[in-house]
């Protein structure tokens, strides 16, 4: 069983909306959205430290 985290994110309604509305143009939940962006964003750092 993998080891897995909690992360709770504040924002404001209006940024709340226009994410879910992306998350639900690109198919996907918010956490899945967050999720993915979080994973880009890793890889793109790990690719500029290599």
């Amino acid at each position: 069983m993998k080891d897995t985290k909690f992360l709770s994110v504040r924002m404001d309604r209006e940024l709340y909306d226009k994410f879910r509305d992306i998350a639900e143009y690109e198919g996907r939940s918010m956490n899945s959205q967050i999720l993915l962006l979080i994973r880009k964003c890793v890889r793109d750092y790990e690719g500029k430290i290599k």
